[in-house]
């Protein structure tokens, strides 16, 4: 059977579509929060802006994140894909030598971490090997 010639669908292409028929339907519910499709929407591009000013990002750059599970995650991946950039997801509980191999394994040139997670990068001990490393404020 011959498989559709049409392009294939990304979830980001289902978030815009949700967000522009329904943009004040509640997306993510975070502790007593809520965060409607326009809210999300209006966040990530305010995320892609930054780190395409910022950080200069663009396609094909991949994208190291170290975020826990809380909204500023969603937008972050959001505005990666908006820009194409791969995200290479990072499990916040490991450390050290697992940490170590995570990010080199994931060859990105940038970390995006959270204010709390800044003291596990140990930068003169030479394992991040990023160029860059920015660090990201909750809501």
């Amino acid at each position: 059977r011959r498989l559709a010639s049409r392009p294939a669908t990304t979830l980001l292409d289902v978030f815009r579509r949700h967000a522009r028929l329904r943009p004040r339907r509640p997306l993510l519910l975070f502790q007593d929060e809520v965060y409607t499709f326009e809210d999300v929407e209006r966040r990530s591009n305010r995320a892609a802006w930054a780190l395409s000013r910022r950080l200069g990002l663009r396609g094909g750059r991949t994208v190291a994140v170290f975020l826990p599970n809380e909204p500023a995650y969603l937008w972050t991946w959001l505005a990666l894909a908006k820009l194409g950039c791969p995200m290479a997801c990072l499990n916040c509980n490991i450390r050290g030598r697992a940490l170590r191999h995570a990010l080199e394994a994931a060859e990105a040139t940038v970390l995006l971490a959270s204010p709390g997670e800044r003291g596990h990068w140990d930068v003169r001990g030479g394992f991040v090997a990023t160029k860059a490393t920015m660090v990201l404020a909750s809501p």
